[in-house]
Order: structure tokens, then C-alpha cells, then sequence
């Protein structure tokens, strides 16, 4: 992984620079803790900037058709898809996870996002109403400015998710990566450009939630935030964008139940269930942390899991028979780490994991640590209750439907739910009654793109996805028209 020292620049009104202040910080890659470059660290100012340039694009890129944006945003996706690898490598080097996850899902999904709203932008309709006398027909236009802040665990996945429809309904973006990760959204701007995606249209900033998000966050020129990451800063984005009157989108955290019943497909469900305790490190707001198994399967479930958990590989992330990664960097490995020891304290047992992983070595130093399964606690302790976003999971055994429901929606959040039962009765009850804005039944992350994505609760406000998008980054105008 060693390689020459990686210079990534803010992207504004066309052109790579660095912060107005010339400030910058280390990029570090989490699998061997050192540093592989600079980013720079950006301010108000440079939101200034972005803005400016945004402002400035808008009337020439919303008066465009809505096919002609539809034809830079497939060439961006075409973009994406010959840089795969390129893609794929600088996200396992920026964020830990192994390289096959990116190879196979990440940057795949990223070129998915551009070409799926390049599409759904062409058959964006708006509505009529027809009376005797009058006729009403809605307009739905174009924001202007809106800002877009995206999260570490999914960096391109979940940048261009926002990117994507927002562009495409005609608005002009700033957006920010998280620092922690900003390599592939870096490259990304390299590829709007090359793609012929005229200048302004969007800028890309890098610097830290404190200083460049919270600019983005306060601007009063940029009037909607679409924003994905902790229910804590959800809150605070919230405390300063409500009272400016700006249209908001959170996607925000989870603590997601997976509720296996004892008639489940047992096979099915058990490697679905350690890809959705585990995958990219648990560090998915939609894996589910807190499962459920039915008492007559429990013994037999704890087993055969907690085997396939220990026998997943940790370590390097180019390795192909890596399963785990790193955790994407030391303030959130301390964290985790932090809670594996909250579960002991609160009477939890630790039955595989709980500790870091040292593997030989460069990684030596890396942040690794291995999937961890726990039971004995009670719903309302602190581990079941936070949210850890790491390789840590909880058993709990139940024994009716009712119980589990109770256990499941005891929590503020309400992101996900995954549900296993060959009852098909049972099913739908139980997805009405739980409260969770998407629900996995027999199943575990398939996501169509036309579906509304979001949660309930402290997991978040509105909903991404589909026509939801379309419509978030749209305001719609009613006209009503006399007919003499």
C-alpha cells in the first residue's frame, strides 16, 4: 500500500485549490495508522467561494432540459465505471475496508446512484387537476444552492446518493466528504470535470464538521442541507437550519433489531445475519446490532454463529480473503473499544472477539478489531441502547412474538429492521407494528432504488431515494389557471 504522498484539493467553480487559508491536515490510511497525504481545511471562507460559484452556475445549468443533465450525469457514471479500480483502491486505502467490499459494492453502487436519477430525472412528471372552470397544474423547480454532507462509512456510495438527484432536478451543489474519507470524493470531481459538467455546478469542499460544515450549514444563500451521519450532529445541523427556514434532509443513526424466529430458513438466515452483523466492520447504519433468536433455535443459533464470527479474517484490507477490515480511524477504534468494556461492566458476556488485533507486520498498528458477539445484558443497558457502528453485536433470547416486539422498539431509533419467519401472517403484522422506517424480511440490504430510504424517530427526518429525492430538491408551485 505504499505509494507517493496524495495531494487532494478543494474542487471550485471548475478548479483544484487549495483552502483560502492554505491550512491542511493528515490523511491517514487506518490499516497501518500513517499518513498517505494532506487534505486541505477548509472555512467560511472557501464556503464563500463555493457558493459564489454555485450561485453563478444556477440559471444556466436548471435552464437546461431535463435530458440534457441526464446525459452528463450517465457520462459521470461511465466515468466512475472506468476508474473502478483506481475507485476501489483509494476507498480501502482511505477508510479501511477490504478491497473486495469496494470492488464489489462501493464503487459499483456509486456509478448505480448517477446512472439510476441521470434516468429518473426523464420521467419526472408533474401533476394536473382539471375542474369544469379552472385547471390546476404543480411546478416543480429547482432549489438553487444546496449543500450536501456526506459520512466515512460508504464515502462514494453515499456522496454521490445525494449528489446525484440534486443535480439532476437542476439545483447547483456544494458538498462536503467527511475528513476522514475524502479521497474517492476528490476523484469523483475529477470525473464531473472530465465528463463536461460545467463549472460551478458542483464544488466540493474538505475540512471538518466544526469549521467547513458548519459554514455550509449556516450559509443563508444555500437553502436545503441533505445531510447523513450521528444523531448528534443531526440535532445540531437542525438547531441552525430550522430557524433559517431551510429544507432539511437527516439521515441519522441506528441500533437496528434483527428478530430470527425458530421457523426461519435457518442456513439462509444464518449468513445473511453474520453478513449484517459484520459487513464493512459493522460500520453500517443499517447492519443490526441487537439480534433476537427465538428460544427454541437460541443455543443452537449462538453455536454455529458465534463459529462463523470467529472464523472471519481480520486484517489486511487488499488481502481477497479478508473479511474485516479497519476501523476507519483511532478516535473511533477507541470508541468501540470503549463499549466492549461498557458491555463487561454491565454484566454482558463476551463469547467471541471483545479485543483488538494486532496482524503482522505493516498493519501492526492498525485499527483492528475483531467481530464481537455478546449476551447476557439486559434491553435497556447502554449497549443495547447506543449506538456502537462497529464489529459488536448482542444476543438476547425471546420467547413470543409480542416480547420481541416490545424488545425491538425499545429504542429512540428507528432505522431498520430485519425480520425472520416463514409465517407469512406474522410477517406482515409484525412490519406494520414495528417502528422503522425499512424493513428486511427474510432478507437483509436489498435496496431498490425506487423506495423511500430513511427512519423514524432519532433516526432521522424525510426520506431519500426515488421520487423522494426528486421531490426533496424540488419546490413545487401550484398554478391555477381560469378557463373563460
Amino acid at each position: 500500500m505504499k505509494q507517493e504522498p496524495i495531494i487532494i484539493n478543494n474542487y471550485i467553480d471548475g478548479v483544484f485549490q487549495n483552502s483560502a487559508q492554505g491550512l491542511t491536515m493528515p490523511l491517514i490510511n487506518p490499516a497501518t495508522a500513517s499518513s498517505y497525504g494532506t487534505m486541505p481545511l477548509s472555512r467560511v471562507e472557501d464556503v464563500d467561494l463555493a457558493y459564489m460559484a454555485a450561485y453563478k452556475a444556477f440559471p444556466g445549468w436548471s435552464s437546461l432540459s431535463a435530458a440534457q443533465r441526464s446525459t452528463i450525469l450517465l457520462c459521470i457514471a461511465e466515468g466512475i465505471e472506468s476508474r473502478a479500480e483506481e475507485l476501489s483502491l483509494a476507498e480501502c486505502i482511505d477508510n479501511g475496508k477490504p478491497l473486495t467490499l469496494a470492488q464489489k459494492v462501493d464503487i459499483p453502487r456509486a456509478a448505480t446512484n448517477m446512472r439510476f436519477f441521470a434516468q429518473a430525472i426523464t420521467q419526472f412528471a408533474n401533476e394536473s387537476y382539471n375542474e369544469p372552470e379552472y385547471i390546476n397544474y404543480t411546478l416543480r423547480q429547482p432549489i438553487g444552492v444546496v449543500g450536501c454532507i456526506s459520512p466515512w462509512n460508504l464515502p462514494l456510495y453515499l456522496f454521490t446518493w445525494k449528489i446525484a438527484p440534486a443535480l439532476a432536478t437542476g439545483n447547483t451543489v456544494v458538498a462536503k466528504p467527511s475528513e476522514t474519507t475524502p479521497y474517492t470524493a476528490y476523484l469523483f470531481s475529477e470525473i464531473c470535470m472530465a465528463a463536461g459538467l460545467p463549472a460551478g455546478v458542483l464544488n466540493v469542499l474538505h475540512g471538518t464538521g466544526a469549521e467547513c460544515g458548519n459554514a455550509i450549514v449556516s450559509h443563508p444563500g444555500i437553502k436545503a442541507i441533505s445531510f447523513t451521519g450521528g444523531t448528534a450532529t443531526g440535532k445540531h445541523i437542525s438547531s441552525i437550519a430550522a430557524p433559517m427556514f431551510k429544507k432539511l434532509s437527516l439521515e441519522l443513526g441506528g441500533k437496528n433489531p434483527n428478530i430470527i424466529f425458530d421457523d426461519c430458513e435457518y442456513e439462509t438466515m444464518l449468513h445473511t445475519t453474520l453478513q449484517s452483523s459484520f459487513s464493512n466492520q459493522g460500520q453500517i447504519c443499517l447492519c443490526g446490532s441487537r439480534i433476537y433468536v427465538q428460544r427454541g433455535i437460541y443455543e443452537k443459533f449462538k453455536k454455529d454463529f458465534v463459529a462463523k464470527a470467529t472464523a472471519l479474517k481480520v486484517g489486511n484490507p487488499l488481502s481477497q480473503d479478508t473479511k474485516v477490515g479497519a476501523i476507519v480511524s483511532l478516535e473511533h477504534y477507541n470508541k468501540i473499544l470503549s463499549y466492549i468494556k461498557l458491555a463487561k461492566q454491565e454484566g454482558g458476556h463476551i463469547l467471541c472477539g471483545g479485543h483488538a488485533v494486532h496482524p503482522e507486520g505493516e498493519y501492526s498498528n492498525g485499527y483492528f478489531i475483531a467481530p464481537t458477539v455478546i449476551e447476557g445484558l439486559s434491553n435497556s443497558c447502554r449497549t443495547n441502547q447506543e449506538e456502537i457502528f462497529g464489529p459488536v453485536v448482542t444476543l438476547t433470547p425471546f420467547d413470543t412474538e409480542q416480547e420481541v416486539m416490545a424488545l425491538a422498539n425499545d429504542s429512540i431509533y428507528g432505522l431498520s429492521a430485519t425480520i425472520w419467519t416463514q409465517q407469512l401472517d406474522r410477517a406482515h403484522r409484525m412490519a406494520k407494528l414495528i417502528e422503522a422506517g425499512i424493513v428486511w424480511i427474510n432478507c437483509w440490504l436489498h435496496r431498490d432504488l425506487r423506495t423511500p430510504f430513511g427512519g423514524m424517530k432519532s433516526s432521522g427526518v424525510g426520506r431519500e431515494g426515488g421520487l423522494e429525492a426528486l421531490r426533496f430538491f424540488t419546490e413545487p408551485k401550484n398554478v391555477c389557471i381560469k378557463i373563460d
